[in-house]
């Protein structure tokens, strides 16, 4: 029986007008959930809620068995350090170090090795002694995601990770993606205006009307 890695219960949120209420949502071991919305309808925000950067006016998140939002911040912070994997369209990567660098931070705070497999899988092993400010863009997205799976995280959160990369590369990173939470054990919720990388994912919930809704 899958492992629950997330559930949230009865989540509500708003800034000035309401983004969503009363929305439920789980995910287990080796599944993947794509959330779909156009802009503005607040999946972003959902994903931060449900990844411990924003707490929710009302419910509330499970996370890998912890009630994330009665944690202290150190807990959270160690959370976040071992057990989550953040991937946003902005990289985020250090501009003056090699991308093999980049990756040894992530591999060095949580103890692990740099896996030269994945990095064949991700087509960027020829790159990582070329500093971050020489690579194309999609060559820096996978950089970025290179860095983030090496730490071996229990749960993805992937926020229109495919967004800035040409088909063939977004199939790719999405087939690595998918590939890893099987291995792992893990799980992915990929936030995407991409119809067509949704049905990658073993389910999709489109954001609408203040309501997540199964596709």
């Amino acid at each position: 029986m899958p492992k629950t890695l997330l559930h949230a219960t009865n989540i509500a949120h708003s800034f000035d007008y309401e983004l969503f209420s009363n929305i439920d949502f789980t995910l287990k071991e080796q599944q993947s959930i794509a959330i779909v919305g156009r802009s503005g309808s607040g999946k972003s925000t959902l994903m931060h809620i449900f990844s411990s950067f924003i707490k929710p006016n009302e419910g509330s998140v499970t996370l890998l068995e912890k009630d994330v939002y009665a944690l202290s911040e150190e807990k959270v912070e160690e959370l976040r350090r071992n057990d989550l994997g953040i991937i946003f369209q902005a990289h985020y990567l250090f501009k003056g170090m090699t991308a093999l660098m980049n990756v040894e931070i992530a591999t060095l705070l949580s103890n692990q090795n740099i896996d030269n497999e994945l990095l064949e899988r991700l087509e960027i092993k020829e790159l990582m002694h070329q500093k971050i400010g020489e690579l194309s863009g999609g060559q820096q997205q996978r950089v970025s995601i290179a860095r983030v799976l090496s730490k071996k995280p229990k749960i993805i959160f992937a926020d229109e990770p495919t967004g800035n990369l040409d088909k063939e590369t977004a199939k790719l990173v999405m087939d690595v993606l998918l590939e890893y939470i099987k291995k792992e054990n893990a799980g992915l919720i990929l936030v995407t205006h991409d119809e067509e990388m949704a049905q990658l994912c073993d389910k999709s919930f489109k954001l609408e009307q203040q309501a997540l809704k199964e596709m």
